[in-house]
């Protein structure tokens, strides 16, 4: 049978690698990569086992007052699902209310020492120490 095409030509079977002159050639094409494709930052890896987690760096105030908002959300929901139901399940949805209500109540408490200079001064000194 006849070939359209010839035979590739013989090569060294010795890898391109293995000479000085192309390892440098190769160290040489890696810098550059690595200049105009820099690697990609890897992320921190996220703790297992938990499914939300707090931003260390946020500030005590920040914190109080999204506490606050959401138990005033919290009571509003059982209010409204205590006009919706009868008899214990009303109770329960009422008391759930009055006590996210005590809770929030609490938490205005704490952003108003927010303000006293000797708390301001204690909570500086703890972001100082985290951040």
């Amino acid at each position: 049978m006849f070939k359209v095409t010839p035979n590739p030509p013989d090569t060294d079977p010795i890898s391109p690698y293995e000479s000085p002159d192309s390892n440098k050639l190769n160290e040489a094409a890696e810098r550059a990569l690595d200049h105009h494709f820099p690697p990609a930052e890897s992320k921190p890896p996220k703790p297992n086992g938990q499914l939300f987690s707090v931003c260390r760096n946020i500030n005590t105030e920040t914190l109080l007052a999204n506490a606050s908002a959401d138990l005033l959300s919290i009571s509003a929901i059982a209010a409204g699902l205590a006009n919706d139901v009868d008899g214990s399940r009303r109770s329960v949805a009422l008391a759930l209310s009055r006590m996210a209500d005590g809770v929030q109540l609490l938490v205005e408490r704490a952003l108003d020492h927010l303000d006293e200079p000797e708390m301001a001064a204690i909570f500086a000194k703890q972001e100082s120490q985290v951040g």
